[in-house]
Formats: structure tokens, C-alpha cells, sequence
């Protein structure tokens, strides 16, 4: 039988690496993950306690198909609180994370065909899911002369015209941002040359310096497709929340997109997570960010000992993204070594970079402070036991 072309994208290697490290954890050995994603701390208590009542006494049944319209008026009111920004709850969509966020933006606004830019490197699924919807991937190499950022002259140099344009900021794997004026001049591009700009603000909120950051929707209102998700700043990735601030045109096709794809995102996610945004929820999620900053700032201490010498700016996120080509290995050996002689995991490169992810990997500092020091004294001295083995 015919297996479809469009399903032979490649395997997001930070799930394998996390499956091995699972694996290696089930048979009693004490494994540090640092490959994922995925704050440690998991969802507040105020929104687990919430879950629980509805649990036991609430309406678990389907909700429209862009969501509980309590949860969109909240995530409207978020937009006025965090930015100054008057958003319609009526172009607020609920969705099954931010990668069922990205499925409904991608389907509603690019035909099979269209050219859509993005970054390299930059989060493999951006890619994998326009190719397997027929859209061809225009990649713009961005390296630090530019912040591992797209910018206005990448665009302006394309030889051929892009229908939309993908930008994450914070960005993974890099952490880097975008700042304000550059995001304007990105946002009125895309204005002026018909480009639906895509912007990843799933990160938002998790930051290191002063200063607010700003969303793509006040830039572009009714152009811009805003992606966000209660993963990141909330603890909450298994309960698969997240929404797209949209604009006018794309209200009613994401609707009978959502409705035909899954029906609504779960119910009792969508309820919970309104208490998120309550004064409980938020400041749990601040007290993460804190957490996170420790950790950065042991992380940033130790690069000396690390002896990675060129790394991204981790301005925002929870990612350190190092160049371990120095090692003379490739970064998937140098992964999947890590993992077995020093009980650490990590994520290659490669998964976010295929022409030079080889030399790059990536650390996720969403654990402890305790766990991240750990790990950092186990790479320190297994990386040491590289150069004896190779004579250096």
C-alpha cells in the first residue's frame, strides 16, 4: 500500500534522545534530562486544583470549536494587561497546543505551493508542517552578525517573492529575540508586500532583561497570525493549550478548520487554564522565570569551564545553544556519547539546523538549579575525559 509522500518528514530527534534517556531511567539509571523543552515544575496549583473540581462536578463536554469563550475572553483581557492591546475575544482561537496552533494557521493561510520564510535554525516543526502541506520552505541562514534572526535585508534579497514569513521571539533553540524596532520594520514589510507574517510568542514571558517585549499583533493587527501557548510560561505542556490571536480573514476558516480537525481542544484543559491567568497563576509562572534566570546565570558562569566559547544569546526561553564542533565530534555522536557515558541529556543541533546543526547542540535549562549544576559537573569532567582519550 502507498504510504503518502507528504508523511516522510524527519523524526524531531529531541523525542528519541528523550525516549533513550526514559528508557535508561526505567532501568534505574540516574539520568539528567536536559533535551527537553518542558519546565519541570508542571502546572500551578491553582490551576491543578481547578482541574480537580471540574474533575469532579464540572461540564466536560465538547466547547465551540474556537474554544470556551470564558478562556478567550481571558486570553483578549492577557492581551490588554501584558501589551496595552485591545484584541476581540472573537479573534481569539483556542487549539490543541501551539502545534495544532500552527496546523490551523498553516492550512488556512498558504495554498500548496506557496513559498513561506523562516529562519535556520530555528524549531523543526515550522518546516516539517508546511512541507507536508505542499509549501515549499525558503530557509534564511541567520548566524550571530544578526542574532540568529531573519531581518528586512533577507527579504529583500530574495530572488523570488515569499507569501508568508515565520519569526519566533524568543526563539528556540536560540533564546534569541527580536527587538521592538526590528519586529516594526519585519511586521511592515510584510504590510507592504502582501506576506502574512507568522509570529511564535509562545516564549513570551520568559526573559532576562528589563523591559517589555513586544507581540507582532501591535505591528500588524489585522494581518499578523499570533501563536501562543500555556506550555512554556504556564508549566502546562501535557494539557495541550494554546491559541492564535487572528485576523479578521482567517476567523471563520481556522472555525471550520478546528471544528473539522478535532472537533475543540480538550475541555478540561480549556477550563483550567482560565485560572492561569489569575493573580495565583501568574505569579507561579514568575517565580519559574526566576528559576530559570538562576539557572542562565550558572550556565553563563560556566561557559569557561565548558569551554564553549561561541554560543546564541539566550536573552529569552530556557536554551543554551553551543557549539561543541571543538570536541571533534559531530553533534549526534556527541549527543548520543553524553548520554551514555555521562547519564546527560541533550538535544543535536541537527533537529534545528540541517546544513550546520552538526556542530551545534542544545541545553535546556528548564530543570532545577540543582539539576542543571549536576549536569554541568558531569559534562565538564566527561568532556575532559575526551581530550585524555584523544591526547589533547
Amino acid at each position: 500500500m502507498k504510504v503518502a509522500a507528504r508523511a516522510h518528514v524527519p523524526p524531531f530527534a529531541v523525542m528519541e534522545i528523550l525516549a533513550a534517556a526514559n528508557a535508561r531511567r526505567a532501568a534505574g539509571e540516574h539520568v539528567l534530562n536536559l533535551c527537553a523543552g518542558e519546565p519541570s515544575t508542571g502546572a500551578s496549583d491553582v490551576v491543578r486544583n481547578r482541574a480537580i473540581e471540574l474533575l469532579t462536578a464540572g461540564d466536560l463536554g465538547y466547547t465551540e470549536s474556537l474554544g470556551a469563550p470564558g478562556l478567550r475572553a481571558a486570553i483578549a483581557q492577557h492581551y490588554s494587561d501584558w501589551y496595552g492591546l485591545s484584541v476581540d475575544p472573537a479573534r481569539v482561537a483556542v487549539t490543541t497546543g501551539s502545534s495544532g496552533g500552527f496546523l490551523l494557521a498553516f492550512l488556512a493561510a498558504f495554498d500548496v505551493g506557496d513559498r513561506v520564510a523562516l529562519a535556520r535554525p530555528g524549531y523543526p516543526a515550522y518546516t516539517n508542517i508546511l512541507r507536508a502541506l505542499g509549501c515549499e520552505v525558503v530557509e534564511l541562514p541567520c548566524g550571530p552578525e544578526t542574532r540568529y534572526q531573519p531581518t528586512v535585508a533577507q527579504l529583500e534579497a530574495l530572488d523570488e517573492p515569499v507569501e508568508g514569513l515565520v519569526i519566533a521571539s524568543p526563539a528556540n533553540p536560540t533564546g534569541t529575540m527580536i527587538d521592538a524596532g526590528e519586529l516594526e520594520a519585519l511586521a511592515q514589510w510584510c504590510g507592504e508586500h502582501g506576506v502574512r507574517l507568522i509570529s511564535d510568542e509562545i516564549y513570551h514571558g520568559i526573559v532576562y532583561a528589563d523591559g517589555s517585549v513586544p507581540t507582532a499583533a501591535s505591528y500588524l493587527d489585522r494581518g499578523a497570525v499570533v501563536v501562543n501557548s500555556f506550555s512554556k510560561y504556564w508549566a502546562m505542556t501535557g494539557w495541550r493549550l494554546g491559541w492564535l490571536v487572528l485576523p479578521d480573514d482567517l476567523v471563520a476558516p481556522v472555525d471550520a478548520l478546528a471544528g473539522n480537525v478535532a472537533l475543540c481542544p480538550p475541555a478540561l484543559a480549556q477550563h483550567a487554564g482560565v485560572a492561569a491567568f489569575s493573580a495565583p497563576g501568574m505569579a507561579a509562572a514568575r517565580d519559574n522565570v526566576t528559576r530559570y534566570a538562576s539557572s542562565r546565570s550558572l550556565l553563563l558562569e560556566r561557559l569557561p569551564e565548558l569551554g564553549w566559547s561561541r554560543v546564541a544569546p539566550a536573552d529569552g526561553a530556557f536554551y543554551l545553544y553551543a557549539d561543541i564542533s571543538s570536541s571533534g565530534l559531530d553533534s549526534i555522536t556527541w549527543c548520543a556519547r553524553l548520554l551514555d557515558e555521562a547519564g546527560v541529556a541533550l538535544t543535536p543541533g541537527t533537529d534545528f539546523d540541517p546544513v550546520d546543526g552538526h556542530r551545534w547542540v542544545r541545553l535546556s535549562f528548564a530543570s532545577s538549579v540543582e539539576v542543571v549544576r549536576e549536569a554541568v559537573d558531569r559534562i565538564v569532567v566527561w568532556q575532559g575525559s575526551l581530550g585524555r582519550s584523544s591526547g589533547t
